[in-house]
């Protein structure tokens, strides 16, 4: 099945770029082209791409305030963040409206294309350590996000192993080293995993961190602190 790609970025020989890397796979197609964030809602709701790579920076409506609206909408696409600095708090806000990670504009071409096939697939990109970071970093002046109050009472509806689960989520580790650390299969977290984002209502392990931070299940680190 082939993977539809809509490029967003305001620069035209870097959007030209990207489209032409992804064009050429086999399993990709580009389906459109915007170079600003209210071109890219209209075309999201147009074209109704698999993925979308979108720019953060933009003049007039930005990528966080469009992912925003994007992700807001029924089946809604996957958004692949593109950024300059992975440590931004403009990407921070683009993950917490919606977005499912990112990744450097100075990727190489293979890394964004596994990329888009990963978040196509409905995973994240970026490593876990670097969500926790990214996350730790800017969480602690941040206004609480859409899930916190009204959604708090979701936690309710994990079982104590699934909780549990969350945090060591937040905390940055993966499938494995989640299993090391409760002595069980890869297999069995990954059904705690699926079990907890179906019930909290988030689609990855980047919005099911945001919500642990939002919640109080996950400590902010300190801005400087490394991890």
């Amino acid at each position: 099945m082939t993977l539809t790609v809509l490029v967003v970025d305001d620069q035209t020989v870097v959007r030209a770029g990207f489209a032409a890397v992804i064009d050429a796979e086999p399993d990709m197609t580009v389906v459109g082209e915007a170079g600003d964030g209210a071109a890219a809602v209209g075309l999201a709701e147009q074209l109704a791409p698999d993925v979308i790579v979108m720019d953060v920076r933009m003049p007039g409506l930005d990528g966080i305030t469009a992912t925003r609206i994007i992700t807001g909408r029924d089946n809604p696409p996957r958004v692949l963040v593109l950024t300059t600095f992975d440590l931004d708090a403009y990407v921070f806000e683009t993950l917490r409206a919606g977005a499912s990670g990112f990744l450097l504009k100075d990727v190489q071409a293979a890394e964004l294309l596994h990329g888009i096939r990963i978040v196509a697939g409905g995973e994240s990109v970026l490593a876990p350590s670097a969500t926790r970071r990214l996350i730790g970093h800017y969480a602690a002046d941040r206004p609480a996000g859409p899930w916190a109050g009204k959604d708090a009472a979701a936690l309710d509806r994990l079982t104590a192993r699934e909780r549990f689960v969350l945090t060591l989520i937040a905390s940055g580790l993966n499938n494995a080293e989640i299993a090391a650390e409760l002595d069980i299969t890869v297999g069995t977290v990954k059904s705690h995993v699926n079990a907890l984002l179906r019930k909290l209502g988030v689609r990855d392990r980047v919005q099911a961190t945001i919500l642990a931070y939002d919640l109080g299940l996950a400590r902010v680190t300190p801005p400087g602190t490394q991890m």
